[in-house]
């Protein structure tokens, strides 16, 4: 009997243990931002940007419990808080520690159900107004603090 409960409990923690089924999120940057990244910012940004703006929709949605089976992210603009690689190559005059900057982004989101049926838009853009704020980020902070901000905010519109 006592085996019994415990196979049952065991059964039900494990069941509660596992995760929520994984959205997929589609993470892309437009046609102009793809154009500031090659000219400017460089291009392997774009996989820097894309891969934490991916983790922030997953995690978001995946905690509010939102039924989506799949979102289309596109990063609209960003802009970096220090220099980013490239700019550090091309323009001597920046130091990548103490070059600062207000940075932030902006993005535009579609989910859709398991039927390929949309239920929800959501665009979202915040930049940092204080440079003071900026002391101690990285190359990225505050767009990634946009990036999370847009995700939280699109997962508690659809739940």
């Amino acid at each position: 009997m006592r085996i019994a409960a415990l196979a049952a409990t065991a059964l039900v923690t494990l069941a509660m243990a596992m995760p929520a089924a994984a959205v997929t999120v589609e993470a892309n940057v437009s046609t102009e931002f793809q154009k500031k990244l090659d000219d400017d910012l460089g291009a392997r940004e774009a996989k820097t940007l894309t891969d934490a703006l991916t983790r922030k929709i997953d995690n978001a949605f995946n905690s509010a419990g939102v039924n989506a089976e799949r979102v289309v992210v596109t990063i609209e603009d960003a802009k970096p808080n220090r220099p980013t690689f490239k700019q550090a190559s091309d323009k001597l005059g920046l130091d990548p520690m103490r070059s600062i900057s207000i940075g932030g982004a902006e993005i535009s989101g579609v989910a859709y159900d398991a039927s390929g049926k949309e239920i929800g838009r959501f665009e979202h853009k915040w930049y940092e107004s204080d440079l003071s704020n900026v002391i101690g980020a990285g190359t990225w902070s505050d767009a990634r603090t946009s990036f999370d901000r847009f995700a939280r905010r699109f997962a508690d519109k659809l739940s």
